[in-house]
């Protein structure tokens, strides 16, 4: 599998009043950090190399992580610095240790679903990005995708679309030329690029079958706690 930035440096505020001024990566779920869960995830779906790109209390992540040795992974890490860059600019730091071809996965999202038939479809891609695509139905959030032609998207930021019945799932794969519109120490949001590179026929659609789970909203930490608590 190819390596895997994991986008971890929030500030948690939805979540205050559970996350006890933690980063959401350790705020508990069923008993364990919900970052064990996330790595368990990954580590099952036969990745190695994980990048966490921090900002927000890195050190603590870092504490718990280490080099990844103890889950079986080889971890490591991208510093914002001295101010946050965004989701997108903090990928674009982290480009040198993450090569050519990479996957980007939320850092509160736990995602349920074959790994490698995503890579696999996007490495017989020409596309510069590939995203994983719920038919969400506006169920579980806005959504925001809508399918063009083939397996092209249309990616409304966070925004949502009147006519959209997909959502961004959480797992997309870029090839590093993507991120060339983006200054180096230049804060910027992934949806903004995933938006633009959507508009200008660069981003496919895979989708997937799989609901997501989220830790960014308090219902979505009591919904993730049950699931893993019975499993």
């Amino acid at each position: 599998m190819l390596p895997i930035a994991v986008l971890a440096g929030g500030f948690a505020t939805r979540i205050k009043e559970i996350s006890m001024n933690k980063p959401k990566a350790l705020v508990q779920i069923a008993g364990k950090p919900f970052v064990y869960w996330q790595i368990e995830l990954l580590k099952k779906n036969g990745f190695e190399d994980v990048i966490f790109c921090v900002s927000h209390k890195a050190n603590e992540i870092q504490e718990y992580l280490g080099n990844g040795s103890k889950f079986g992974l080889n971890i490591k890490y991208s510093f914002d610095g001295s101010s946050q860059l965004g989701t997108g600019g903090a990928i674009k730091k982290a480009i040198p240790l993450l090569g050519k071809e990479f996957a980007v996965l939320y850092g509160d999202s736990y995602l349920p679903t074959n790994y490698e038939l995503v890579e696999s479809f996007f490495k017989n891609s020409e596309s510069l990005a590939v995203m994983a695509v719920y038919r969400n139905q506006n169920k579980f959030d806005k959504s925001n995708v809508t399918f063009t032609s083939g397996t092209k998207i249309k990616y409304y930021k966070g925004l949502g679309n009147s006519q959209a019945s997909y959502i961004d799932y959480g797992l997309s794969y870029f090839r590093s030329p993507a991120f060339d519109i983006i200054k180096h120490s230049e804060p910027y949001d992934l949806a903004d690029l995933c938006h633009i590179l959507s508009m200008d026929n660069e981003l496919e659609g895979f989708e997937v079958f799989e609901r997501f789970y989220e830790i960014g909203s308090v219902h979505g930490i009591r919904e993730l706690s049950d699931k893993l608590g019975r499993a």
